[in-house]
Order: structure tokens, then C-alpha cells, then sequence
């Protein structure tokens, strides 16, 4: 599929998926919800404003401002992301999901808002709000897009509390937390795995079982000890999380005062992973 049509399919599938999250489980139990959203829910409970028309004017509103802080690919996928997120708002606002348990609703209000948000994200464009805000913050500040947009969307949670009462906003902040795992899974990808570094006397030994009973690739960086001057090799191993148990055997079998770090990798692209052409 061209990549243009895959970013077009994926930006209308999280807007329809975001505006089920609103209408089918946000809405009809009172709960609040982030950034532009959340102020239009609000408004919708006070004034019974369409959230559809007020997200759209509030959020083109946004993009006037952040327009010459985004990229050119940026600005276009977020008009269509917006555009299409508040025709879904409208089409669904009538449809219905039979369940009264609010905290199964909070949990599918933020899977499904999480995952609408994240599939919009992912292909390069923003729901705009306080997506542009994250977005930004990342840009220029190196935060994690994923909890700068929770930052920006508790504060409007928080607000929130004196329309919907206390207790809706804690199901409102468990809404956003979820959402929040559930859009990190989708922008960083469904390949987590963990990288390795490891600095020991017995680094040979090490390299040679983990490359014989693991099967993994072992990479030896030439490195020394600042204050000691001392040359050292460091090992650098990319392994899943399930062979992490068995990584800490094998290093703790061959040399005890081994000093390990192990990093969360996002993706992983190459030989014994994912093709990086896919």
C-alpha cells in the first residue's frame, strides 16, 4: 500500500476510534477528558454545546498559533485528523453500548482514546489541543509525547472536577493514564525489546555463552575507567524481555561484580529483528 494511502487510512481510523471513545463511553457517563476534548465535554455539560463544533473551532484556533511551530506534513495530517475526528463526533453522537459499570467504561474510554490518538500520532500528524502542546514539548524539550500530552490533559482534568464532582475526575484521570499506556504501545511500536551494556574482567566468557545459548549478536565496545584510566571492553547485547532472566543467569554464573545496565529500546531494526524495509 502507498504510504500516503496507509497515512490517510490511519489518521480517519483514530479519529473514528477517538470520537467512539468520547460518544460511546465518555459522554453517557459523565466523565471528563483531556485538553481540547475535555473542554468541550465540559462545555457540552453546561451549555449542551456539540462537542464536534466546539473541538473544531477550539482546535483551529490551536493550529492558527502552533501553524509555523509545525512542519508542513504535520500541519495537513492534523487538519485531517481534526476535521474528520469532529465529523465522526457528530455521525456517532447518537450511538449506543449497552454496559453501566463505569469502570469498565473508563478502561475502554481510555484503550480506545489511547489507541485513536496513537494511530494519528504514530503516521507523523496531532489531534492538535494539547497534542500540539506534547508535540512541542518533544520537539524542543525532549519529553515523551505520551506523558507531556498526560501533563497538559490533567490539568484540564483536574478543572474539570467542579462540573462532573470529584469522583468522575479520578475515573477521569484513570481514563488518561490508561489512554496514555495504550498510546505509547502504538507510537513506540509492538517490537519492545531491551538493550544490554555489561562491563567485566570476563567479558569473553560472557560473550561466548550468550552467543552459543542465546543465539544473540554480541557487539564489544573499547572503553576505560575515567578515574582509574584502567581500558575496559563493554559488551552491547539487543535481546527481548523474555531472555533478560536468562541473560542475568549467564552473567551472574560468570562473573558476580559484573556491572549491568539494561535500557528500553523502542524498535529494533536488522539481522535476527525486524527488516528496517518493513
Amino acid at each position: 500500500m502507498n504510504k500516503r494511502v496507509h497515512d490517510m487510512v490511519m489518521l480517519l481510523l483514530g479519529a473514528f476510534i477517538f470520537a467512539l471513545a468520547v460518544n460511546l463511553f465518555v459522554i453517557p457517563n459523565d466523565f471528563g477528558e483531556g485538553g481540547v476534548t475535555g473542554i468541550s465535554i465540559i462545555l457540552y455539560y453546561l451549555l449542551n454545546w456539540s462537542p464536534a463544533l466546539v473541538g473544531i473551532i477550539l482546535n483551529g484556533i490551536l493550529l492558527i498559533i502552533g501553524y509555523k511551530l509545525l512542519d508542513k506534513k504535520t500541519t495537513g495530517y492534523t487538519i485531517i485528523a481534526v476535521a474528520f475526528n469532529s465529523l465522526f463526533l457528530y455521525l456517532t453522537k447518537n450511538w449506543q453500548i449497552a454496559s453501566d459499570e463505569p469502570v469498565i467504561n473508563a478502561i475502554f474510554a481510555g484503550l480506545f482514546a489511547g489507541v485513536g490518538i496513537g494511530l494519528i500520532i504514530r503516521v507523523g500528524g496531532t489531534t492538535a489541543g494539547t497534542t500540539i502542546l506534547a508535540r512541542l514539548a518533544n520537539k524542543y524539550w525532549d519529553w515523551n509525547i505520551s506523558y507531556a500530552l498526560l501533563f497538559f490533559d490533567l490539568i484540564v482534568a483536574a478543572l474539570s472536577a467542579f462540573v462532573i464532582g470529584i469522583e468522575k475526575m479520578m475515573f477521569t484521570f484513570v481514563i488518561l493514564y490508561i489512554g496514555t499506556k495504550a498510546m505509547e504501545f502504538i507510537i513506540e511500536g509492538l517490537n519492545p525489546k531491551k538493550a544490554v551494556t555489561i562491563i567485566s574482567a570476563h567479558y569473553d566468557s560472557i560473550a561466548v555463552r550468550v552467543t552459543e545459548i542465546m543465539d544473540r549478536g554480541v557487539t564489544v565496545l573499547r572503553g576505560y575507567g575515567y578515574y582509574t584510566g584502567e581500558e575496559k571492553e563493554v559488551l552491547y547485547i539487543v535481546i527481548s524481555k523474555q531472555e533478560v532472566s536468562m541473560l542475568k543467569k549467564i552473567v551472574r554464573a560468570e562473573d558476580k561484580n559484573a556491572f549491568v545496565t539494561i535500557h528500553d529500546v523502542r524498535d529494533v531494526f536488522g539481522e535476527g529483528f525486524i527488516d528496517i524495509s518493513k
